[in-house]
């Protein structure tokens, strides 16, 4: 089954799967884990662009060392924008905590009321990932082994992937549009949460 909500394409996974992020236990992994950085929109370039310096002073050494050299963002095999990575690994705005885990340095800026961009969409809306389509957009469940915690019912207590993930829903289509998809997905899946 798959809906379609004003040109985006929801798969079933995103409606039925339960899911929540259980960061003591996965330590924030993917931002460090993958084959490149997380992936950017174009329109979020020049907001990140203009906000990074006031982002910069909450990121590790490294970072606000590279960061000025090499760009904060370079572009995947298909010509996509993503953060930069040190060594193809951790994202140049994640940060470890003392707990050791992961954290994005956006994100605090935001927190600290440092910056207005609060992260890029793909990590807020993680683990859905948004696929371009020629004229729209699919949202699909992207399954991997570091939210295997995520999954497990003692942490996601029954709730729905889009309902986890209903504010950078709402960030992303607006709440008019996460409004239709509660209403589509009870009609799709009655007897779910």
């Amino acid at each position: 089954m798959i809906l379609e909500i004003e040109g985006v394409l929801i798969t079933e996974d995103v409606l039925k799967e339960h899911f929540a992020c259980a960061l003591l236990q996965c330590k924030g992994a993917c931002c460090e884990e993958g084959e490149v950085g997380a992936p950017l929109e174009w329109s979020e370039l020049p907001l990140l662009q203009e906000q990074l310096e006031h982002i910069l002073p909450f990121l590790p050494t490294a970072s606000r060392e590279s960061i000025p050299r090499q760009g904060f963002y370079e572009l995947d095999e298909e010509g996509a924008p993503v953060t930069q990575t040190h060594h193809g690994k951790a994202c140049v705005f994640a940060s470890k905590n003392q707990a050791g885990t992961w954290q994005c340095g956006i994100e605090k800026a935001w927190k600290a009321g440092a910056c207005t961009f609060r992260k890029p969409i793909s990590c807020h809306l993680y683990p859905i990932r948004v696929q371009t389509l020629e004229g729209g957009e699919a949202l699909n469940y992207h399954r991997w082994d570091l939210c295997t915690p995520a999954c497990a019912p003692e942490n996601h207590q029954g709730l729905a992937l889009y309902k986890f993930l209903k504010e950078p829903l709402i960030r992303k289509y607006g709440l008019e549009w996460y409004r239709l998809l509660e209403a589509a997905a009870e009609r799709a899946l009655p007897d779910k949460d």
